[in-house]
């Protein structure tokens, strides 16, 4: 493999995507090229926080378990209950802590 000039898509400037790069890609199962420049990714990563570009909604809920108002970063849907940061960790320590899907802040699980 040679190395390939691709042009970014953002800002339109050439660079170089090296044999070492496209070995990373291809160890990674990546088929597709990189569309944008080393820059461009960068700070396209950076303002997104790894969302592809979106910053995450929050709903504002109330507490299921002890009422208190939080925020979760989906919409309920009103089919479970949905739970503050405390409250979630206790019902997932409680439970065994088995796993439900997304980790960290109040979830509806």
């Amino acid at each position: 493999m040679a190395d390939q000039t691709l042009t970014c898509r953002d800002c339109g400037t050439s660079f170089t995507f090296t044999q070492g790069e496209q070995d990373f890609f291809a160890q990674k199962g990546f088929t597709n090229t990189p569309s944008r420049c080393p820059d461009c990714r960068s700070a396209n990563r950076g303002s997104s926080g790894g969302r592809g570009g979106r910053e995450r909604e929050m709903t504002d809920v109330t507490c299921s378990s002890c009422g208190k108002a939080t925020q979760v970063p989906f919409v309920p849907t009103g089919d479970r209950p949905v739970y503050c940061s405390d409250c979630f960790s206790q019902q997932r320590s409680n439970s065994g802590g088995g796993s439900y899907g997304r980790g960290g802040g109040g979830s509806r699980y």
